[in-house]
């Protein structure tokens, strides 16, 4: 009988430490912001904000046996960014679960005035400032001249757009170091859970045309500043997994 039990335990554990060795987990779940404290020693969470931007709210709340995020965003814009290294070459698949309430009227991938997305899933990618062309290293230095927001040299948004079509990937309006992509659009889907996938090793590639570094943070960001709308979006668990 001992035999029998230490064999099933050993068959446990040695599945636990499969499993996290083939997905990595960003526990959005397991995170209130209501208890953020940006002191706390070993804080993987930081507040993404943007300069001058009154902050979207932040709430987790379990319903019906489900855990989730939930962000509200009345003209506003500010995202949460969980820092870890992941390699995405080793860790090509994203998934994850969201849900909106519905599109922004005024928000279109192509216009300043209407970049805004109800969910996006903000992947920043390590690039140093010396690999920009010297144009682009002086724009960095005069940008950061006026803010003390950490600029993002390369990232990708998979975003639920308002009307592009869906496998779009579009450079960011504001700055060509950030590409758009368009993972759901329209509001067919909305109020229900959906869960996403995309390949962040092979989208990056397509985006910037070259081989991506680590990843070096993944947030969740609901914003309306630009279009001057609200939205409401709930946000899961982030899942990495190795390529079968």
């Amino acid at each position: 009988m001992r035999s029998t039990l230490s064999t099933l335990l050993l068959i446990a554990i040695l599945s636990s430490v499969a499993f996290a060795q083939d997905s990595l987990v960003i526990p959005i779940t397991g995170f209130n912001p209501a208890e953020f404290n940006e002191d706390m020693e070993g804080q993987k969470w930081e507040r993404l904000t943007l300069p001058k931007k009154d902050w979207t709210e932040y709430e987790l709340i379990t319903e019906n046996g489900k855990t989730f995020i939930k962000a509200v965003s009345e003209n506003s814009a500010s995202g949460w960014r969980y820092n870890i290294e992941i390699d995405p070459k080793e860790y090509p698949i994203i998934e994850w679960q969201w849900k909106i309430d519905g599109v922004l009227e005024n928000g279109d991938m192509n216009e300043k005035k209407g970049d805004d997305y109800a969910a996006r899933i903000y992947i920043t990618y390590d690039y140093s400032r010396r690999d920009l062309p010297l144009g682009e290293r002086i724009k960095y230095g005069a940008m950061k001249t006026f803010t003390s927001f950490d600029i993002p040299l390369r990232a990708l948004n998979f975003v639920w757009a308002n009307k592009a079509e869906i496998g779009t990937i579009r450079k960011n309006v504001f700055t060509n170091w950030v590409n758009m992509v368009a993972t759901e659009s329209g509001n067919e889907k909305a109020e229900q859970w959906i869960t996403s996938t995309a390949n962040v090793y092979n989208t990056y590639k397509e985006a910037f045309d070259e081989e991506p570094k680590k990843i070096t943070g993944v947030a969740i960001m609901t914003d309306s500043d630009n279009s001057k709308g609200s939205a409401t979006a709930y946000y899961g668990n982030i899942v990495f997994r190795k390529k079968k």
